[in-house]
């Protein structure tokens, strides 16, 4: 056989398997897709210690790690989530985040102040991926790649590459990196890529499972002195 036939032929193999590759990885995604309908109905509450690291490599490299406990509850077609900062680099300082009734917010404790962000904001986009979201839901506002199985500590995860279909998001978002175990509808590890060099990634332990959460878990710790003000 002429070196120009192997050529081809070679050529003609490594573009069916490119073609298979697509197609296995389509029916794949649709299986995680599937698992998470199917596991997203038993979701009903979580509550997780969290580490959230923001890289920064331009203008000069930096790194920010926060570290706290998160709390989600779903009930119905109604989501909550809230997380409680404890520790930002090693010190004390303490903030709520909180997404209730689709209204998104950061307490400020040391500083008394509460700041509402209009509907829409990136934060959403954080708050919304995974924890209890169906396949369904993750379709409607992702394009998604599936990227192969994964263990982390032990439990298998599905890695997808998520792109929001929103515009207004995907510009202060463009990629989304998530590990989900679709037998409980969970991520346990994120990566938001948020652009020009900034990205951040958040990794979920000591998780635990549709039981009660603190009475204060969606609340802010806010006074008569508390100011307020909006983003």
């Amino acid at each position: 056989m002429s070196p120009k036939k192997i050529c081809i032929q070679v050529a003609m193999a490594a573009f069916l398997a490119l073609g298979c590759h697509s197609l296995w990885a389509a029916d794949d995604l649709q299986r995680v897709l599937k698992e998470l309908d199917a596991s997203s109905v038993k979701f009903h509450s979580m509550m997780a210690d969290f580490e959230a690291d923001t890289y920064q490599t331009d203008p000069f490299p930096d790194k920010d790690v926060q570290k706290g406990t998160a709390y989600y509850e779903r009930n119905g077609s109604a989501f909550s989530m809230a997380a409680h900062i404890n520790e930002v680099n090693g010190k004390p300082v303490p903030k709520i985040y909180t997404f209730v009734d689709g209204q998104f917010k950061l307490d400020d404790v040391m500083n008394n102040q509460v700041i509402t962000y209009k509907s829409g904001s990136k934060f959403e986009s954080y708050v919304l991926l995974g924890f209890g979201a169906s396949g369904k839901q993750l379709a409607d506002k992702w394009d998604m790649k599936y990227d192969g199985p994964e263990t982390l500590d032990g439990v298998k995860t599905e890695k997808l590459e998520l792109v929001a279909k929103d515009p207004t998001v995907r510009k202060n978002l463009p990629k989304v990196t998530v590990w989900i175990d679709t037998s409980r509808a969970i991520s346990l590890k994120q990566i938001f890529d948020e652009g020009q060099g900034v990205s951040r990634v958040c990794v979920y332990f000591n998780i635990k499972m549709n039981q009660p959460l603190p009475a204060d878990a969606f609340k802010l710790k806010v006074d008569s002195k508390t100011t307020m003000q909006q983003q």
